[in-house]
């Protein structure tokens, strides 16, 4: 590890002027009658629990249109069991059969909804909102009303964007980039009020975002406890934090950019209308300079969670600490100058397109920093094999599959003729879902003890665990081999072209892994309901942890600490050289005759 530091040297940041007591504990609508005290609470764990369930209900709806999708691309043509005849006539005609206008809506509706309804209030609503005052030493947030009214513009967003499937038209189906003038032009467009409600829908959404990234920002900044520097944070926090300022900086950008559609398809602008000398293309820079720092913004919180989570149960702090700090703070930056290799098949000049290609072949150094940080961290490590631990070393090797095929697409030569099929598919599945995903079902197992009180089942969790592994790989590994054969993206039925035939089986091979991917959430939705109510009461440190959400029991009081704890040393002290037990939690000083090491 690195230099020794000694305790005199600590620096003590007094954030709470002066004073080491809490008085963060009022105003948080406690006292509210009924079902209120559940719907406008302004403590930060209540919030956090209001974004768990809400996005666990999109993580199903969402996850039911893919479903939907991959029994189309299996069986064209055949009516899906049991619910065709439930959804909407937009999508399936009377014998419960998937058109091909309604494949697209799928495809629009399933993409945008896990996107913007279930990875980022996930990663950054739940886990930002649960940790990040626990883990600083704060009562709460920076702005707690407006904390919850960052909840409830997410929840109005969720309302507007599913509301889209009754209006008439129906949803758009025009994907989930949204590419103009097929949006933007209503003589295009067959559902221009569904776009414009899925573009107000995004809009609401972004606002969401920044209150609750400005309050992220706010509190960190200024509300840590005594002795918690800012390279004393755990990495969650950091991880978020640094989300917070991307969403601040892309968000906006987004949010213009879908006000434009609306007002193209209802106002009689020409903002991306060619016959107004509007630019089509304007829309495809504007929506992949947000897009592609939201791919960062939806796997930094990521990289913090799992980093912890493999430093717990490898009995190790973190190996180069500082090193990645500095890789989320690079990834961060890099991530804004990479947008345009989004728009290589968009007719980009070839000096531009070299210019992104080294960019986001650069993007790749960080992210191999990270890797290999997490590889030592484990290496010779006392490791516990838990559920947690399962899905956080899973994480590591789905996302290094999902950044190797990014590497193959970096190149302009090479993304030309890959662009549109299933290989891209199978890349950001592995980048999103088996990074993002398998994150948050360890962060859920690892932090449930201290969210509810309780254990989870074990049995459920491995049982959840194998499930979604083995499925998720079944379902798009697959995918690499349909792209490289020349499958295309966003077509509703292969079996039409004589040259996909062949690859059909391929197809069937994802279905199949697709539905048991869908069944793998039920014992996972199981265990959290029935652990929450009668799984067996959690000690206030299961984990033997060292940050400082884990010195107070549950419940966890309003206000979170009587006494504001004091930070001693950095996050993750485990196996200290001479100290009787495996760990130091950060507000106990080490005894005088150990030296501890720094991060």
């Amino acid at each position: 590890m690195s230099a020794s530091i000694t305790h005199d040297s600590i620096a003590t940041v007094e954030t709470h002027s002066g004073s080491h007591h809490n008085d963060h504990g009022h105003g948080h609508g406690q006292g509210k009658p009924g079902i209120m005290h559940y719907l406008w609470n302004t403590d930060h764990k209540m919030i956090a629990l209001q974004f768990l369930w809400s996005a666990t209900f999109f993580l199903i709806f969402g996850g039911a249109m893919a479903l939907a999708m991959r029994w189309q691309l299996a069986f064209p043509g055949h009516p899906i069991p049991v619910i065709g005849h439930l959804l909407p006539h937009s999508v399936v005609n009377d014998e419960g059969a998937i058109i091909p206008s309604g494949y697209n809506v799928l495809v629009t509706m399933h993409g945008t909804i896990l996107v913007f309804f279930v990875a980022m209030p996930l990663l950054i609503g739940v886990f930002g909102n649960f940790l990040i005052p626990l883990k600083i030493g704060a009562g709460d947030m920076a702005f707690p009303a407006l904390n919850e009214l960052s909840y409830w513009l997410f929840a109005l967003s969720g309302i507007i964007m599913l509301s889209s499937f009754w209006v008439p038209g129906g949803a758009p189906g025009t994907g989930w980039t949204a590419y103009a003038p097929l949006s933007s032009v209503a003589a295009y467009n067959q559902t221009p009020m569904g776009q414009s409600l899925w573009c107000a829908a995004l809009f609401i959404n972004g606002l969401s975002s920044i209150t609750g990234a400005v309050n992220y920002i706010t509190t960190v900044i200024t509300m840590r406890a005594p002795g918690m520097t800012m390279f004393r944070m755990p990495l969650p926090v950091w991880a978020i934090f640094l989300t917070a300022i991307l969403l601040i900086l892309a968000i906006p950008v987004l949010s213009a950019a879908a006000a434009l559609i609306i007002f193209d398809l209802n106002f009689g602008t020409t903002f991306y209308r060619p016959s107004g000398y509007g630019q089509p293309l304007l829309w495809q820079h504007l929506f992949w300079f947000f897009g592609h720092p939201e791919v960062y913004i939806l796997i930094l919180p990521a990289f913090g969670l799992t980093s912890e989570i493999l430093s717990v149960f490898s009995r190790k702090p973190v190996f180069g600490y500082k090193a990645m700090v500095w890789a989320m703070i690079s990834i961060g930056f890099l991530g804004f100058i990479v947008w345009g290799h989004h728009m290589y098949v968009s007719g980009m000049n070839l000096t531009l397109s070299a210019a992104f290609s080294v960019s986001t072949m650069v993007i790749a150094v960080p992210s191999a920093i990270k890797t290999f940080n997490w590889m030592g961290t484990i290496w010779r490590g006392s490791i516990h094999y838990t559920v947690p631990m399962a899905f956080a070393v899973s994480f590591v090797s789905m996302f290094v599959i999902g950044g190797l095929s990014g590497i193959f697409m970096a190149s302009t030569p090479v993304d030309l003729f890959v662009h549109h099929t299933y290989f891209i598919v199978a890349h950001f599945h592995y980048v999103l879902f088996g990074g993002s995903m398998f994150a948050i079902f360890g962060a859920v197992y690892f932090w449930f003890p201290k969210m509810s009180g309780r254990m989870f089942n074990n049995t459920l969790g491995w049982i959840h665990f194998w499930m979604t592994f083995v499925f998720f790989n079944l379902t798009f590994f697959p995918m690499h081999n349909l792209g490289l054969g020349g499958m295309m993206r966003r077509i509703a039925d292969p079996t039409v072209y004589d040259c996909l035939k062949q690859l059909q089986p391929l197809n069937v091979v994802c279905t199949i892994g697709a539905m048991g991917l869908g069944l793998a959430t039920i014992p996972f939705v199981v265990n959290i309901v029935w652990s929450m109510l009668n799984g067996p009461k959690a000690p206030a440190n299961p984990w033997n942890s060292t940050t400082l959400e884990w010195t107070v029991s549950h419940p966890i009081p309003h206000g979170n600490f009587a006494v504001t704890p004091t930070v001693y040393h950095g996050p993750y002290e485990y196996s200290v050289p001479g100290l009787a037990r495996d760990f130091l939690p950060q507000n106990e000083k080490a005894p005088a005759h150990i030296t501890l090491e720094a991060h």
